[in-house]
Formats: structure tokens, C-alpha cells, sequence
């Protein structure tokens, strides 16, 4: 059981109060007096009263409090209240605290005085939000809740906007999408070439990749309406990359076709869904040279080190490049498989040596035997260079182009025998190769925010000149006299 407090403090989101508590001789009866006045705001206020109180002085300032107290800081603030609330000779003095991370730093901030939390204080803080409003009779009621309402607003807005994972929210969201697209391109693909493969069933043989496929049927479409478009051959050979063997191939094939004759009406249908699913693939292109983009932003070693898809499910996986960053060697090993670890947990058979780091190029290369090896040293370096890119400053790629280095020296190891360099002289090597980089990055940033607000400042500049002109008295016309006239 904790200690009984002589003061408990309580963050309200209009500032800090600090409460007084009733003296008792016995530990145990302070529990009981608080559970039974819980209900009863009277008797709450015979235990508890409001000593200080201490208002924030803008939402700026609550925010920035809230903020502190949710990492377990104490705030300036808080430590000036206390340092003035407080008894001065604090040897003595028992303050209960609702949360335990704001113990270290009070802790630093005044050594001599007790803190206490959880037990008996929690139940007091639980009265003391429940009857706040009476305790403090001096302050406006309606103020409270606004003040709470303002807070919630901007502690929330807060946190959507600071992204400490900078652009791996963005990343998480496409490499879905991708995965997404590949599935329902392979479905679409399939099924274009089953619907088209009744009227021309040969060009699947001769076109097998999905893309060409799709943009040959639209080309072609009525194989038997062929000589009418004159510019069909032209079309084909871009199609193909200007293979002619393959387009003359192609063109004899149609002639020659077994497939059955398809009214208008139908081939119009497969025309409008080739095209759909052909630019469906142009997206996935597209989609694929945006992820390597935002990889390159977010974790470029880790793109470097096993590819932007890998380490784009990596980070999906994971929930967030910080938690990647977190999670040891041995849990990046295996993430992607978990049904079977716990599957070979249950059954007591042999876990699985790979997750989602089976889809990188190195276990591919690695013998049956090596492959477990390559995995576990793999998840290594994919360890590191997720901390790197995710505490960096200014992340870069260098870390990863050496950490890769490393990975194929030691297959060439395992292969040949050929003994690799120690991780700490790459790691220097790194670092060094890594400073020029870094400056490079920085001034190439510098410019483009130089370029952002010059081109910033000549809009605003121009918007004002516009503004000027609307604003001008435009000239009247002089009326003609009638004398002028005669």
C-alpha cells in the first residue's frame, strides 16, 4: 500500500492545482474514507481541498505543458509552481503524482521531496476530476470545460501534424495500393486474354506479357477489319519495341486465326477493358517510381540496402519506420511470418528462417544451406540502417550502399571463402563517404527553399499589383460639347 500524500498534484487542462490531503494516522483508512465519499462531493471536500492554483497563461503555453507531461518532462512551469506551493524544507513532504514517467524529471528538480503514485492516489485524482468544479469555488465553471474542449482540439491537432516518421504514413498507404494493383492486374489480365482469346486465341502465345497483350488487343481488336487501318502495322511495331519479326509474326497469325467471328457490340466491350487494364499497369508504373521517391526520402539506406519494395513492407509491416527502427535483428528476421513461428511454437518443429526478407535478391543467391545465415545477417543490417535513416538528421543512402556491400561480401565468403572486412572500419568508411553527402543534401535543400520563397514572394507581389489595379478609379470619358459637335 502507497504511502499517504501530504499533496497530490492535478493537471487540469487550465493549469496546475495542487491539493491538500486530510491527515490520518493509519495508511489504511484513507483508502476507505475515499471510496466512500467518491459519490458525495461534500464529504470529497472534508478529505480533499484546493491549496494553489496555478492558471496557464495561454492555450499556446497549456499546450506546450500537456505536451511535456505526455513525455514524462516537467515543464518549467510546473517546477516554479511547485518550487513556490510547496513547503520550502520538502524533506518531509509526501506529493502524490498521477503518472510515474513525471517522477524522474521532479525527481531531478527537487531531491529531497517524496513522490508516490498509483494505489490511494489514483483514487484521489479520480474524486478530484469528478468534483473539481467544487473544489474550486472560486473559479468560472464554464471555463473549465471550454478550457478542456481547447485543449483536446489542440493536443490532437498537434499530433497529426508533428510527423515524427516524416513521410512513411504516405509510404505504408502505397505499398498497399501496389500489392493491391498486382492482384487485381493479374485477375484483369486473365481475363482479358480469355474474352479476347475467342476471337484471336494465337496472340497469346506470341504477346505472354500482360501489357503488350492488352495494348495489341485494343490495336487490333476485328482481326478480320484489319487492312482498313493502314497505320495497324506502325502500331504494332511500338507496341513491340520495333521487333519486325515478331509484328509480322503477329499480322500473319490474324489472318490465319482459328478464333470465331465477335459482333461490334462485343468487341467495343473488350476494347474499353483492354484499355482500362493497360492503363491500369501505366498506373501500377507510375505508382512503383512514386514509392522509390518517398523511399529515397524516408529510409534511403534501407532502400538501398534491400530495395524500395522490400523495405516499403518492411515499414508497412511494422506500423511506422520508428517502430521498425525498435524492433531487434531477430524480430526483422522474421516479420511477415508469424503464423508459422507460432505455428512451429505449437507443433515444436523448426521456426521459419525468413519472413518478408525473402523477397530480397540475397536469398535468392544464397545456397540451401546459407540461406538461413544470409537471413539472420540480412535482418541485421536491415536493423541498422532502419535506425540510421530513422534518427538521422539528414538521412542518406551511403550507410546502405556499404551495409549492402557487406551482405554480398559475405556471400562471396560463404561461397568462396574470401574473409570480409570488420564492421567497424565499413562503418567508418561510411561515416566519412557519408559527410560529403550530407552537405550536398543540405545545400541542395537550401536552394530549393530559396527558389520556394523568391517564387513565394513574387506571387504575393504579383497578387498585390493585381489588387492595386482593381482598386484604381478608371477614368471617366469627357463628353463632347455641342458646339464641338457642330
Amino acid at each position: 500500500m502507497s504511502e499517504v500524500p501530504h499533496f497530490v498534484l492535478y493537471e487540469h487542462a487550465a493549469g496546475y492545482a495542487l491539493m491538500k490531503i486530510k491527515e490520518f494516522e493509519d495508511a489504511g483508512l484513507i483508502v476507505q474514507e475515499v471510496d466512500a465519499a467518491h459519490a458525495d462531493g461534500y464529504k470529497f471536500s472534508q478529505i480533499v481541498e484546493l491549496k494553489a492554483f496555478d492558471p496557464f497563461k495561454n492555450t499556446e503555453a497549456a499546450l506546450e505543458n500537456c505536451n511535456s507531461i505526455s513525455e514524462g518532462l516537467a515543464h518549467p512551469d510546473l517546477t516554479n509552481f511547485l518550487q513556490k506551493e510547496l513547503p520550502k524544507k520538502k524533506k518531509h513532504v509526501v506529493l502524490g503524482i498521477n503518472d510515474s514517467k513525471l517522477a524522474g524529471s521532479l525527481t531531478e528538480a527537487f531531491p529531497d521531496l517524496k513522490l508516490v503514485f498509483g494505489g490511494v492516489i489514483t483514487e484521489i485524482l479520480r474524486g478530484t476530476r469528478v468534483h473539481f468544479e467544487r473544489l474550486a469555488k472560486d473559479l468560472p465553471h464554464h471555463s473549465l470545460s471550454k478550457a478542456q474542449l481547447s485543449l483536446g482540439h489542440s493536443y490532437s491537432r498537434s499530433k497529426v501534424k508533428f510527423d515524427v516518421h516524416r513521410v512513411d504514413n504516405m509510404v505504408i498507404q502505397s505499398i498497399a495500393l501496389l500489392d493491391q494493383l498486382d492482384k487485381d492486374i493479374n485477375l484483369f489480365g486473365m481475363r482479358i486474354r480469355e474474352w479476347y482469346s475467342y476471337h484471336y486465341p494465337e496472340l497469346f502465345r506470341l504477346a505472354p506479357d500482360q501489357y503488350k497483350y492488352s495494348r495489341l488487343a485494343v490495336a487490333i481488336l476485328d482481326r478480320n477489319k484489319m487492312a482498313e487501318n493502314e497505320n495497324l502495322e506502325n502500331e504494332i511495331l511500338e507496341i513491340l519495341d520495333n521487333d519486325a519479326e515478331k509484328t509480322a509474326q503477329i499480322i500473319e497469325a490474324a489472318r490465319t486465326s482459328m478464333g470465331m467471328d465477335i459482333s461490334d457490340l462485343d468487341l467495343e466491350n473488350i476494347k474499353r477493358f483492354a484499355a482500362r487494364v493497360a492503363s491500369l499497369m501505366e498506373y501500377r508504373q507510375q505508382l512503383h517510381e512514386y514509392i522509390k521517391d518517398r523511399m529515397d526520402h524516408c529510409a534511403p539506406s534501407l532502400s538501398a540496402l534491400i530495395g524500395e519494395q522490400v523495405g516499403a513492407r518492411l515499414i508497412s509491416h511494422a506500423g511506422s519506420l520508428t517502430n521498425l527502427a525498435k524492433y531487434p535483428a531477430s524480430t526483422v528476421q522474421i516479420l511477415g511470418a508469424e503464423k508459422a513461428l507460432f505455428r512451429a511454437l505449437k507443433t515444436r518443429s523448426n521456426t521459419p528462417k525468413y519472413g518478408l526478407l525473402f523477397h530480397s535478391s540475397f536469398i535468392g543467391k544464397a545456397g540451401t544451406k546459407n540461406k538461413g545465415r544470409v537471413s539472420r545477417y540480412l535482418a541485421n543490417k536491415c536493423s541498422i540502417a532502419a535506425r540510421v535513416d530513422c534518427f538521422s538528421e539528414t538521412p542518406v543512402s551511403t550507410y546502405g550502399e556499404f551495409l549492402r556491400q557487406q551482405v554480398e561480401d559475405r556471400l562471396e565468403y560463404f561461397t568462396s571463402g574470401t574473409v570480409p572486412k570488420k564492421n567497424i572500419d565499413v562503418m567508418k568508411e561510411a561515416e566519412e563517404a557519408a559527410v560529403e553527402v550530407k552537405e550536398k543534401v543540405i545545400k541542395k535543400k537550401k536552394k530549393a527553399a530559396k527558389k520556394a520563397k523568391r517564387l513565394a514572394e513574387e506571387m504575393s507581389a504579383g497578387a498585390a499589383e493585381a489588387e492595386v489595379d482593381e482598386e484604381a478609379p478608371k477614368p471617366k470619358k469627357k463628353k463632347k460639347s455641342k458646339a464641338g459637335d457642330e
